[in-house]
């Protein structure tokens, strides 16, 4: 299989870590790629352009990285990472939403400020800003089990706070956030979060 990917994407540290978990990593091939270059290989994968985007060995094609990572978690039944229904499925689901939609403010808000000065917004980025914190407090009051078992939702949280880290040091996220903080420093410890980190 081939993974087109951006070593600095948030999105595509989530799909890499499920491969590591899932001891897939022999199985999978990344082709690092700049989508706002159009490659044709990318087009061909996904017409939208995006990454992440997997090509599976039959030549079809998958994106984006929610639908990526099921079809990985599907692969193997060493560390399932969703379950196959009921409530268990409905939260480790919810959780991903909830990490995927910080990690789309937290991209946003990176991206108004690549703008040209004189087109950005203040109000825009602010307003990106204050869903990161909100969606912060939410999860400091709601924070993941941490000896509970590993799960899509809790290795799209990892990246996401990864991603805040990465691009928004300045929000020092962590004051006031005892539980969050001390959660992050666990997952951390794995290696599947130690292999992706971003590039320095």
């Amino acid at each position: 299989m081939k993974l087109f990917v951006s070593l600095l994407s948030p999105y595509v540290r989530k799909v890499r870590m499920v491969i590591i978990e899932k001891g897939l990593s022999d199985r999978v091939e990344l082709v690092e790629s700049a989508p706002y270059d159009k490659p044709a290989d990318l087009i061909a994968a996904n017409p939208l352009g995006k990454i992440p985007a997997l090509v599976r060995d039959d030549g079809t094609a998958l994106f984006d990285s929610p639908v990526i990572c099921e079809y990985l978690d599907s692969l193997s039944d060493k560390n399932p990472l969703l379950p196959a229904g009921g409530e268990d499925r409905i939260q480790v689901l919810q959780l991903l939403a909830f990490a995927d939609g910080i990690t789309d403010a937290a991209y946003l808000s990176t991206m108004e400020r690549r703008r040209p000065a004189d087109e950005q917004s203040d109000t825009a980025w602010q307003a990106l800003r204050d869903k990161i914190s909100r969606g912060l407090d939410a999860l400091e009051h709601n924070t993941p089990d941490i000896n509970a078992d590993l799960n899509l939702g809790a290795l799209g949280l990892a990246a996401s706070l990864g991603y805040v880290d990465f691009r928004h040091g300045d929000m020092n996220w962590r004051d006031g956030r005892p539980n969050l903080t001390a959660w992050l420093d666990e997952i951390s410890k794995r290696e599947s979060f130690k292999e992706t980190a971003p590039p320095a």
